[in-house]
């Protein structure tokens, strides 16, 4: 658990993440990083993919990229959810949160 634990703390896994990579190790799929690289469940640190993600999202809906440009930035989460759905929840939702405030404010 404390070698799960680190590599959440280097931001190379979220705590959703971390719950796979556990049942990976406790089903014998071998050491984390051995359940992560099988199991594909690095964080995208691509930013050019989480901004197209982000870019998708705003397009998908533009009722809450309104919303969030009127200055409720509480509306992100819909947006984030939908970038983290699409990313099979392989993004660091705090940067996700970023990008969408940076892009429509």
């Amino acid at each position: 658990v404390a070698g799960v634990q680190a590599l959440v703390d280097a931001g190379r896994i979220n705590d959703t993440l971390a719950r796979q990579v556990i049942d990976g190790v406790l089903g014998g799929e071998g050491s984390p990083e051995q359940v992560i690289s099988s199991r594909g469940l690095e964080l995208v640190s691509d930013e050019r993919e989480l901004s197209a993600a982000v870019d998708r999202a705003i397009e998908a809906d533009p009722d809450v990229a309104a919303k969030i440009r009127s200055g409720k930035a509480a509306a992100a989460g819909a947006l984030i959810g939908a970038v983290m759905k699409e990313m099979r929840g392989q993004a660091d939702a705090a940067r996700v949160r970023e990008l969408i405030l940076e892009k429509l404010s």
